[in-house]
This record gives C-alpha cells, sequence and structure tokens, in this order.
C-alpha cells in the first residue's frame, strides 16, 4: 500500500506527503528525522491509502494545490 498523509504542526501549518510505509515515516517526523516538521511536534489528522503509488503520489500533489488546499479545509480537517 501507499499513503497520501496529513500532519499538523505546532505552529497551525500542515505538512502533506506520501510514503510506502506510514509508521516508519510518521516515526521519522516524531523523531525529527525530517527537517521540515523538526520541533514541530506533528500530529497524524488525516491519511488515505492507495494500491497504487501513482495515485498516492497524484493525490499529494492535487493536496498541495489551491484545489486541494480548499477540499483538505472543507471536507478532511
Amino acid at each position: 500500500m501507499f499513503y497520501t498523509y496529513i500532519l499538523k504542526l505546532e505552529n497551525g501549518t500542515f505538512y502533506i506527503g506520501y510514503s510506502h510505509d506510514l509508521k516508519n515515516r510518521f516515526k521519522e517526523h516524531l523523531n525529527c528525522e525530517v527537517h521540515q516538521t523538526i520541533n514541530q511536534n506533528p500530529r497524524l489528522i488525516f491519511y488515505a491509502a492507495f494500491e497504487s503509488k501513482l495515485k498516492a503520489l497524484e493525490f499529494e500533489k492535487y493536496l498541495k494545490s489551491s484545489s486541494g488546499f480548499a477540499f483538505r479545509n472543507k471536507r478532511l480537517i
């Protein structure tokens, strides 16, 4: 499985990412191994699972777009 996920950071911003191993990737965020989320106390607030890597990457790209931003705020969080 492949995952697209959203983290809410301590400063109120969101981090959107993709991974094939969500548990391990989230541990990396918690252990300050990801530069963008260092010292931001990330919380996993949403994830979606996909059978296709391409679909997961496309959804990540969509969530980072202006349309995806509106969708995220209205439907996901």
